[in-house]
């Protein structure tokens, strides 16, 4: 009869919809899994590349303060450390920035009778994050320069002073040729890192250079470069190699340098506290500004003694594993005011050996080898 349904439609149709209900309710549960899911799988991430916050001297859970330190315009303390004749007897004054990994108890070790001879002041300091200097989380490339210039200020170095740059620190000496040229009396440039995307270089070159280094360390200046961000869990993560420069290991030495390890070994006792306020906020971030998008090129400098009043000095070992010298002849051709200085057979760590800190100081100072 038209209208009426029957028993069983009826009970066909509240299968049909208590199917639907279920359905409904183990997608919308399934659906709010996944979203829970999400969430805390962006948490985790989250947590992973987020950097712990740095141990600064001084601070309750930080290490002490042994070392002299002045205060900078912004609030920071960099730690410092002078070597050589007293200030103010001084004929010349150096400033040396240390490398990658090292601080300012890592100095110049010139012989006793130069020192005295030529009346040569150093000061070495601790670069932000590194050694007893505060982090600086706005570390720029020239950030570093203009630091430089206050330590020289507070110091009262004079006018005019001496820049020296070791692998890392040698990238701080262009930043000092580009933002403080007036106040050099010279630079030189010792084994200086080179950031591959500089503009300038051709880009076969470039990436010549960059197959040359170890593929997990390629990984480590892309990441640094294209993904600050990841930097800190990239080098802390266990799923891949990390950066071989930070696990200190042996294969990026060249044999030469390895002869030379035992000797810096030996000498170098305060390796504790390079990294006592942390990784991140000193070699992290020195891979973030050295390889990241630098405000201009060296391969574009001006000659800043265009009187010859000055001279700027680079010297590299043509066995760098570390630096590949077709960078730096490259630099050196595009720059002619350069005075480049290749040493053969020499690696990254050639400015140890017996005596070569006296020829590289000497030939800076008073043009002698």
């Amino acid at each position: 009869m038209a209208g009426k349904i029957s028993a069983a439609s009826a009970r066909a149709h509240t299968r049909k919809s208590k199917q639907n209900t279920s359905f409904k309710l183990l997608s919308g549960i399934f659906t709010k899994t996944l979203l829970v899911l999400f969430v805390g799988a962006l948490a985790w991430v989250y947590q992973a590349i987020q950097p712990p916050p740095p141990k600064t001297c001084g601070s309750p859970d930080g290490p002490p303060i042994t070392a002299s330190r002045i205060k900078l315009r912004d609030g920071r303390h960099l730690a410092y450390k002078e070597h050589g004749v007293p200030l103010e007897a001084a004929k010349y004054k150096i400033v040396k920035v240390h490398g990658f990994d090292s601080c300012r108890l890592d100095a110049v070790p010139l012989s006793p009778e130069l020192v005295e001879r030529l009346g040569i002041y150093v000061v070495s300091f601790d670069r932000p994050g590194y050694g007893e200097s505060d982090p600086n989380p706005k570390r720029t490339v020239k950030s570093m320069a203009l630091d430089i210039e206050e330590l020289a200020d507070q110091l009262r170095l004079g006018s005019k002073f001496y820049v020296i740059g070791i692998s890392m620190g040698g990238q701080v000496i262009w930043s000092c040729l580009k933002y403080i040229p007036h106040r050099l009396a010279g630079a030189t440039l010792v084994a200086p890192a080179v950031n591959y995307w500089w503009s300038g270089f051709p880009t076969n070159l470039s990436n010549q250079a960059y197959q040359q280094i170890l593929p997990q360390d390629q990984w480590v200046l892309r990441v640094s470069h294209y993904a600050p961000w990841l930097t800190y869990w990239w080098n802390t993560q266990k799923w891949f190699p990390s950066s071989s420069v930070i696990a200190n290991s042996i294969d990026i030495f060249s044999s030469e340098d390895r002869k030379l390890l035992m000797k810096i070994s030996s000498t170098r006792n305060h390796a504790a506290q390079v990294r006592q306020q942390g990784e991140y906020e000193s070699l992290h971030r020195d891979l973030i500004v050295g390889f990241g998008a630098w405000e201009f090129s060296p391969l574009e400098l001006d000659n800043p003694f265009p009187n010859n009043e000055g001279s700027v000095h680079v010297w590299h070992g043509d066995e760098d594993r570390f630096v590949p010298v077709t960078l730096q002849r490259y630099i050196a051709e595009q720059l002619p005011w350069i005075r480049y200085h290749e040493l053969p057979g020499a690696g990254h760590l050639f400015m140890v050996a017996d005596g070569m800190w006296d020829n590289i100081v000497k030939t800076l100072l008073v043009g002698e080898k």
